[in-house]
């Protein structure tokens, strides 16, 4: 198996459904209290892009990579239509994401994106940036040279570390890691210049 760095349709994707998931083990006690524990750290995200299924020309680019890919065997890029980037626009900022803090020797920081503030934050790993699309400041101010990002990891390597106490921030488009989670697809075609796919479902690859 490999990962692919291709992107599965643009157009097919963005008429998809989908979301994150989790994993929560509910036991009710017999006085009708809960007990709730979460078994993943990290949510994990599933698809269905049948919904964006509307042509035989759609269909056509869909059979082409799900050959390509050999059905579940290699991973590859799927954008995500509500949830690609590090402020919900096109347009990132390098003050976005906090991604650490200098001690004056760690010269490499995870780029990642925080979801919600007040209770219990979740901080997501972001693994798959849009290269060309990452920014990064440090102790607010941008830096445009000094730090390079691996576009397979979503690693910043800054040549001399961040100062102690300095906050180091970032903005970036985003992509998920995915497979396809079934070796069949059920195609019908509905009219001459028309396909159907009810269910191609995707899951996320963690890494």
């Amino acid at each position: 198996m490999a990962f692919h760095t291709v992107r599965f349709p643009l157009g097919v994707a963005l008429g998809a459904r989908g979301g994150p998931e989790r994993a929560t083990d509910v036991i009710t006690l017999a006085s009708g209290r809960e007990e709730r524990n979460s078994r993943w750290a990290q949510s994990r995200r599933r698809y269905n892009a049948g919904y964006g299924v509307k042509s035989r020309a759609d269909m056509a680019a869909v059979l082409a990579f799900f050959e390509e890919r050999r059905g579940r065997f290699h991973s590859f890029l799927w954008r995500d239509g509500l949830d690609f980037s590090s402020n919900g626009t096109e347009t990132p900022t390098p003050f976005d994401q906090p991604i650490g803090g200098g001690d004056g020797e760690t010269l490499t920081f995870q780029l990642s994106k925080t979801y919600g503030a007040s209770f219990d934050p979740y901080v997501r790993p972001i693994t798959k940036p849009v290269a060309g699309s990452v920014r990064v400041a440090v102790a607010g101010t941008e830096r445009t040279t000094g730090w390079s990002v691996d576009a397979l990891t979503g690693v910043v390597t800054f040549d001399t570390a961040p100062a102690a106490g300095a906050a180091v921030t970032a903005g970036f488009l985003f992509d998920v890691p995915v497979r396809f989670d079934t070796d069949r697809l059920d195609i019908e075609l509905t009219s001459f210049e028309a396909a159907d796919a009810p269910s191609i479902p995707l899951i996320e690859v963690r890494e």
